[in-house]
């Protein structure tokens, strides 16, 4: 049973950074494609970011590009949303997911079989 466990949420300030982590377990971390999605309150689930199963071939949706990364250690079973010059506007629960049925990158969530419990990230002004 895939299970993931994202860390490294918390409260901080206009213009820091964050890494977020994502634990895999339960499989063979380097068949899944990851993605990175958040929600916040009252907003539908936006995507961030998704790399296929070795971290080489990204794709960023538009409130991520030139501030977040995505990562994939396939040796640490974990994978890493690192974000940048945060605003207040990126204050949300963010999600892992993964996937392992097609090595192409997306951005539709219904393509992702297993999801987190996310981490909150919230960011004062």
């Amino acid at each position: 049973q895939v299970q993931l466990a994202e860390s490294g949420g918390g409260l901080v300030q206009a213009g820091d950074s964050l890494t977020l982590s994502c634990a895999f377990s339960g499989g063979s971390f380097p068949k899944y494609r990851l993605a990175w999605f958040r929600q916040a309150a009252g907003k539908e689930r936006e995507f961030l970011a998704s790399c296929n199963w070795s971290g080489t071939t990204m794709l960023y949706g538009d409130s991520a590009k030139g501030r977040f990364t995505i990562s994939k250690d396939n040796a640490r079973n974990t994978g890493y949303l690192h974000l940048n010059s945060l605003k207040p506007e990126d204050t949300a629960i963010y999600y892992c997911a993964v996937d392992d049925s097609n090595f192409l990158v997306s951005r539709r969530d219904s393509e992702y079989m297993y999801w987190g419990q996310g981490t909150q990230v919230a960011v004062s002004s």
